[in-house]
Formats: structure tokens, sequence, C-alpha cells
């Protein structure tokens, strides 16, 4: 070809693209994200309770039988809803239990209820929302919002709290600022107990390569300050560290009522009040396998919970009123108040650790579409212990659970003496 006619050819290609590519469909525009999402859950669900031949409660009900409930099996259903419009979103749940031999009772809330939005370079949230903190597994110190339950027999959405919340976000750190339970400020003091209690909390967090930092600080309109700092530490591909502290200027806690002694009183003598100083602390480590088999470890001390003196009186009233109640020709009316202030000895059972002192331990197995656990908590001060197994399922719609638990260790131990000796339960779970 002559140098002349490379012009001319040159023209002509351009010309048969542009001419392919117009004679080609445009291409579709690409969809708008909905600004709306809706998901729903089903799930159904069978739990068996064991109840306890030993412990204050047993004894209360030989010595007076029906006077309270004693742990009973029971059937479920819940449909818990999640929905997102724009900046608001909602978290609701729909539950009715029947327990057996006894009522249903039914459950209607919101979980989560709250909007969000961008202003002023921070993201800011109001309403009903669960912020969850710190890097513990069976126990958070610096859970200090939620305050959320923790090992508990099957997994839930836990009910967010009342709150107001900014976070700025950097490239590494971030920070929350938020004031939990506003309405709550000029509330009374039964009304301002544990999570429900108004506050300020502040979090910083920063990445540094494998180290992630936490630093927590909270001001209670009734317990005041408190102060922690918190890490995770990736050490390589299967360990990973973690600890957790945190110091309180006052905390809530279960006390019995100054001078009550092994007599029946015409009250329950156990209050939950304000009490002094306290420490929490946490260290774990956990290892994962190459074969999805997983290990957590973790020790931690909770000093809001009951002292083993504390423990070693409360022994002791249930020991002084057991024998008040086998004496022989009882009045019927000493007989039943015995048996009423056993039943109060369960009182402060309700905390988020029985012992200050405890042991956890988590084995786990996640094959596809599996995961299998077995773990312990063990309490040094007294022997007690509480094993749970669990099993689950999880297909394209469909979630199989099964859990099963048991509290025992010597007969004078805290947890061999709950109510509940033995747990179990199957729940089907479908997804729409």
């Amino acid at each position: 070809m002559a140098l002349h006619a490379l012009p001319v050819a040159a023209l002509a290609l351009a010309g048969t693209a542009a001419f392919a590519q117009a004679s080609q469909p445009a291409p579709e525009p690409m969809p708008t994200p909905s600004p709306w999402t809706f998901d729903t859950e089903l799930r159904a669900l069978r739990t068996w309770r064991g109840g306890n031949t030993a412990g204050p409660l047993a004894e209360a009900l030989r010595l007076q039988p029906g006077l309270t409930a004693a742990p009973a099996s029971s059937s479920g259903l819940e449909l818990h809803s999640r929905a997102r419009w724009r900046g608001l979103s909602a978290d609701a749940l729909l539950a009715h239990e029947h327990t057996d031999g006894g009522p249903g009772e039914s459950t209607a809330r919101f979980n989560e209820l709250e909007w969000s939005c961008e202003a002023a370079g921070w993201a800011w949230n109001v309403g009903k929302k669960i912020v969850g903190w710190d890097v513990g597994q069976g126990f958070r110190p610096n859970d200090v919002v939620q305050q959320e339950q923790r090992r508990s027999l099957l997994a839930s959405t836990p009910e967010g709290r009342p709150l107001l919340q900014a976070e700025r976000f950097g490239a590494d750190d971030a920070l929350s600022l938020v004031w939990v339970n506003p309405h709550r400020l000029n509330a009374a003091l039964e009304q301002q107990r544990r999570a429900e209690e108004s506050a300020l909390a502040a979090r910083w967090y920063r990445r540094d390569g494998a180290l992630d930092w936490h630093g927590t600080a909270r001001l209670g309109r009734r317990t005041g300050a408190s102060l922690g700092v918190a890490f995770a530490w990736v050490a390589g591909d299967e360990v990973e560290l973690h600890a957790s502290a945190r110091r309180l200027q006052r905390h809530y806690g279960w006390a019995l009522a100054d001078g009550t002694g092994g007599a029946p009183v015409a009250a329950n003598p156990w209050q939950l009040g304000t009490q002094g100083a306290a420490s929490q602390w946490l260290l774990g480590a956990s290892w994962t396998g190459a074969r999805q088999i997983s290990l957590l470890a973790e020790a931690w001390h909770d000093g809001s919970a009951p002292s083993r003196r504390q423990w070693r009186d409360w022994q002791a009233r249930n020991t002084a009123l057991a024998s008040v109640g086998t004496q022989l020709g009882l009045p019927d009316g000493l007989r039943i108040a015995t048996a009423g202030n056993l039943a109060w000895q369960t009182t402060p059972f309700d905390g988020a650790s029985l012992q200050r002192d405890n042991l956890y331990i988590r084995l786990a197995w996640q094959p596809e579409g599996w995961q299998a656990s077995l773990d312990g908590l063990y309490h040094p001060a007294d022997h007690g212990r509480v094993v749970t197994a669990g099993l689950q399922w999880q297909g394209d719609r469909w979630r199989l659970n099964a859990a099963w638990r048991h509290v025992g260790g010597p007969a004078t131990s805290v947890l061999a003496q709950l109510p509940t000796r033995t747990q179990a339960v199957l729940a089907a779970t479908r997804s729409f």
C-alpha cells in the first residue's frame, strides 16, 4: 500500500467502528438502589427446663407448694422484622410464649427504632439503638451503654437503649459520644438502675496495624464516673489476644438489709442499690485452626458481683430459714412466711456475674453450613460450673438450632442452688 493511502484507510476503519458502535443498542442505565429494605424471620422454639431439687426455691416449694411458679417448660413463636427507609430504621419483635400448665405471655417491642443522618462532619443517631462496645465474649467490662447479658442459651437480638449518639470517623480512628436514657435524667432512683440509668458515655478507637485500641468513659446520674481501656491484637494467622479493664466510682449491687438475721421478715431484705467503688477486668485469647476449629479462653473479675462474705451470709440465712421450716408443730402462718423468705433468697441471682472471679472456655467447629460448640464457666471461689453445648445448621432460608445447658458443682456452690438445673432448646427459623 502506498503511503498516501494510509490516511484514507484510517478514516475508513474509524467510520466502520463508529457505525458498528452506533448500530448496537444503548446500554441500559444502572438501576437506582431502592431507599427501602425489609426482611423478616419467623422462629418457632421449644424450651425444656428442669427444676432444681436443691437451693432456696426448692426448699420454699417443699414448705409451701404453689407458693411461686417453679421452672417450667414452654413453647414459643417469634416474628422478627427489620426495615430501613432512607435514614429511618426499625427492628421489631412480636413474640408469644406459652408455659406448660400455665397462661401464655405475649410481647411486642422495638429492639431498635432510630433515625440517622450526617451533619457537620459527624454521623448522628437518635432513638432506640443497640450500641455494644468492648472486646470480650463471655464478659464485657466496657459495655457501658447496652450492658447486654452475655452467654445466653439461644442467640437473639437484644433490646436497644434510648439514646442520642454522635460519631466521627477517621482513616484509622473513631470517636463516639452517647447520651443514653436522656428521658430518665431526673427520674426516681428505682428507674435508674443498671442499664436504665441516664448517663453520658464516650469511646475512642484507634487501629495500629494488627492492634486495636479502645478507651471508654462514662458519667452516670447515680453511679458517677468510670474509665476503661481495652485492646485486641491479632498476633498471627491463628492467634488473637484481647484484654479489657474498667474502674467504677460506684456501682449497683444486691445487699442484705442491715440487721437481717436468720429469722423470717415481713419484706424482701435484699435491696438493689448504689454501692462503692469497684474494678472489672478481663483477659482472653482465641485460636483458630485451618479446619474451622476455634478455641476461646477468658478469665475475668467483676467487682460488682457479690463478695465471698456476702455469699457466706446468704448461705447462713438459707440454713437458718430451712431449720425454722423443719420445726415440729410450726404454725401455718410462720411456715408460709418462712417459705416466702426462702423464695426471696433467689433475688441476688439477678446479676451479670454471680461470683467475682470467673474462668470461661469455649470450643467451636464450623464446617460449611454447620456450627457446633461446647463451653464451660467455672467459679474458683466455690467450684460451681455451667456446661453448655450447641449445634446450628444454616441453609438458604432455614436455620435450625439445638442447645443444652447444665449447672452444677458442690452442694454449697451458688450455681448448684439456682432454680433451674438443666435447660434445653430446639428452634427452627425461616427467613423471608
